[in-house]
């Protein structure tokens, strides 16, 4: 039998006491068809001209449709607000289409619905817009209505004050819509006091503020021809586009635009906060830190590795959260990326009592991508969704439109545009894993949570999150600095449970301190339902008999197995299927494996997966607990199968952390949970049908399941303690072949 399908063999098997080893060959799963080839997409023809008093145009030749497509934007948003009066750039914006100086509200409407064209208006972070979309004969009267919008409103005080109470009616119902209100406060935290920080919108006492002689100021300051770009897309020339702009725009007076004022952007920060919403079933959760700008050479790279994360392609928020743990609808990461910085950003939501465990899964899958390297074929996935959608965004004359203005506005040579999927493909796993050591910050991140406090806050320090800030809604005040916090507090430090850094040895070298007493009284229980302490302290060997069944590309396949075991440091398990016989043995730290082809020392990925296995057994780690050989932390309960379980973490070096999951009643051990950092797959095991074995309860079923491969299943058949196991069973042969022990 050949080396690999003896690595195979010895791979499954042990994956029910050390799933990790599921890892090591590549097996295929079930998966869905394979996208088709991509077809060739070719970005449709563009020009590009400057106009003389300083307007970039940009001209797209796209004839699949008789229409023409108008976007015109203004380098200035919320971000150009004056510093005390935010949502200026919103109230400015929202008002362009309501009047000019020489046609009412009504008028522009009359005008745009008489061509059967549409017309709307807005702002952002960095720029105002407008746009309409027209048929093609239109073209002259869409420009030049387009050109009035912009050069001339009217800011009637009548508009003014409606418009106010437009969006202060818009905001009440924001205040009470607790993604807003996550959204928001995230923002300050991760911008400071930076023109991002703030609410686009402005706040309800900044817009009761403002003054129609605010709005012609801010609009008399940046709207000018040289601030501003025009793309024109659709079935028409770019001769005909570039003529149309002139005429309309060509004595558009310049502007001396303000120097761009040096927002200070704080360092990633590290803090909690609750936004207490009594009585909320549901916690709306934002977790992440500051990003990258658009122009930023890595913005591609990362933007992947969010997509990954938590985006279209990939997302292992959503299969961790909702497919495996049922904790919320949806989950997403992504970069929010904007002229001069941007941020990173996890958004879900989940039932009020599981907040916790959802915010814990949340940060551990962060420490996971920046420390795992990305396995190629999900970097495959992610690409391929990507590439195959990007058709869609340059489909129509708007989306078009879009695309070439972006380029534009962030600096971007168009030329991206043109081959944005040979760039995608050409990103590496190695790629993915330095942008996210580089730009991925899991211990400093900004936490956002939007809920009854009083229901989940408890839960958050056994999490791993110990200095939580909790800010009533009532008392919210998105116009203060501080949001209402009275003092500086330190920082968490939030590590994930599944990496953090440990100085303890494995159970045989020295003690711990006592657990809490939460902890201990788990502990006992457990050691109780398993037999009690007498019982486990006299178990010095056993043999068991089992079969283990896995899926494979040719159907399930099943393995008999014979396991021996010396306490405290000897393992030996001898599978045999039908490609013959595979022994792999733990002997006071020495790994050997052996088949057909000899014994050998297992190599050092093995030897360090078979060596956490090990101390992951469950009669070890009771007694190192016991004894505090190792640490055990009681932690908020966990769900298994939809309940709330106690559950124990446990640190050990060779194994990391494990978390335990018991029996609210019987106490005996029904998870146990692992990886999902330092390159270990996120492991699950289950333990049922115990049955009592001369005193000791022991579970018959185990299944695993370890990420991203299919789940394998252990039923024990026999189990016997204390009897004869010859103590030459564990050493290596001297000699290549190995030797078959008769059982």
């Amino acid at each position: 039998m050949s080396a690999r399908r003896s690595a195979l063999l010895a791979a499954a098997l042990f994956a029910t006491a050390s799933p990790a080893l599921a890892q090591v060959p590549d097996w295929p799963t079930e998966r869905p068809p394979r996208p088709l080839a991509a077809r060739q997409v070719k970005f449709p023809p563009y020009a590009f001209k400057t106009l003389a008093n300083g307007l970039q145009v940009i001209a797209v030749s796209h004839h699949e449709q008789p229409a023409v497509t108008l976007r015109l934007i203004v380098r200035a948003g919320a971000a150009q607000d004056p510093a005390s009066k935010p949502g200026t750039a919103a109230l400015a914006a929202s008002l362009l289409d309501q009047g000019t100086t020489t046609r009412s509200s009504e008028q522009i409407a009359t005008s745009i619905d008489s061509i059967g064209g549409v017309l709307g208006v807005g702002a952002g972070s960095d720029l105002t817009f407008i746009n309409t979309a027209v048929m093609r004969d239109s073209l002259d009267v869409a420009m030049q209505l387009l050109a009035e919008v912009a050069r001339n409103p009217a800011f009637s005080p009548q508009e003014v004050e409606r418009q106010r109470q437009q969006i202060m009616s818009a905001m009440k119902v924001s205040y009470e819509d607790p993604d807003y209100i996550a959204g928001t406060v995230f923002d300050r935290l991760v911008y400071g006091f930076h023109p991002y920080g703030k609410p686009d919108s402005g706040t309800p006492s900044s817009v009761t503020s403002l003054t129609r002689e605010d709005l012609v100021a801010f609009h008399g300051r940046w709207f000018g021809a040289n601030n501003a770009i025009l793309a024109i897309v659709g079935d028409v020339t770019h001769d005909r586009a570039f003529a149309a702009a002139e005429k309309a725009f060509g004595s558009w007076a310049k502007v001396d635009v303000p120097a761009a004022a040096a927002g200070q952007v704080p360092p990633a920060t590290r803090r909690v906060i609750v936004v207490d919403r009594p009585g909320a079933v549901q916690t709306e959760i934002r977790v992440g830190h500051i990003g990258l700008p658009r122009k930023h050479k890595d913005f591609l790279a990362l933007d992947l590795a969010l997509k990954i994360l938590g985006g279209e392609g990939g997302n292992r928020l959503h299969r961790v959260l909702r497919t495996e743990r049922g904790l919320t609808y949806g989950a997403e990461a992504d970069m929010h990326a904007l002229k001069d910085t941007g941020d990173i950003v996890v958004n879900t939501d989940t039932r009020s009592e599981t907040t916790a465990e959802a915010l814990r899964l949340i940060v551990d899958e962060i420490w996971k991508l920046q420390k795992q390297r990305v396995q190629q074929r999900e970097l495959a996935d992610a690409q391929a969704y990507l590439t195959g959608s990007f058709p869609l965004t340059i489909e129509t004359p708007g989306a078009i439109a879009l695309q070439v203005l972006n380029a534009v506005f962030y600096g971007l040579d168009l030329e991206e545009l043109q081959n944005y999927r040979e760039r995608v493909n050409a990103i590496t796993p190695e790629d993915i894993q330095r942008v996210a050591q580089q730009y991925l910050h899991p211990d400093r991140l900004s936490i956002v949570l939007v809920g009854d406090g009083s229901i989940f806050a408890k839960d958050l320090t056994a999490a791993g999150f110990d200095q939580v800030e909790r800010i009533p809604l009532a008392t919210l005040d998105l116009d203060a600095p501080d949001l209402r916090r009275k003092s500086a507090a330190p920082a968490p430090r939030l590590v994930p449970a599944s990496w953090t850094p440990t100085n303890f040895g494995p159970p045989d070298q020295g003690t711990q301190g006592p657990p809490d007493p939460a902890a201990r009284d788990l502990i006992d229980r457990a050691v109780r339902a398993k037999g009690g302490l007498t019982l486990l302290r006299g178990i010095k060997t056993v043999k068991s008999a089992s079969v283990t069944t896995f899926a494979t590309p040719q159907g399930a396949r099943s393995v008999s197995a014979t396991t021996y075991v010396r306490y405290p440091a000897q393992f030996r398990m001898d599978a045999r299927g039908p490609e013959g016989l595979v022994i792999q043995t733990f002997d006071n730290g020495v790994v050997w494996v052996a088949d057909d082809s000899g014994a050998r020392d297992a190599p050092p990925q093995f030897a360090g997966i078979l060596k956490a296995g090990v101390q992951r057994d469950i009669v070890s780690m009771l007694l190192a607990l016991n004894d505090n050989r190792v640490r055990g932390r009681r932690i908020a309960d966990l769900v298994v199968e939809g309940k709330p379980v106690p559950s124990l973490e446990v640190e050990i070096a060779a194994a990391k952390r494990v978390t335990l999951l018991f029996d609210p009643q019987t106490f005996l051990l029904v998870a146990q949970r692992y990886g999902g950092a330092q390159g270990d797959p996120a492991t699950e095991e289950t333990f049922s049908d115990y049955r009592d074995v001369q005193g000791m309860k022991v579970a018959f079923r185990i299944r695993v399941r370890v990420e991203g491969q299919p789940p394998i299943e252990r039923i024990t058949q026999t189990m016997d303690f204390n009897v004869p196991v010859d103590p030459s069973l564990f050493v290596k042969p001297a000699r290549s072949a190995f030797i078959v022990h008769s059982s």
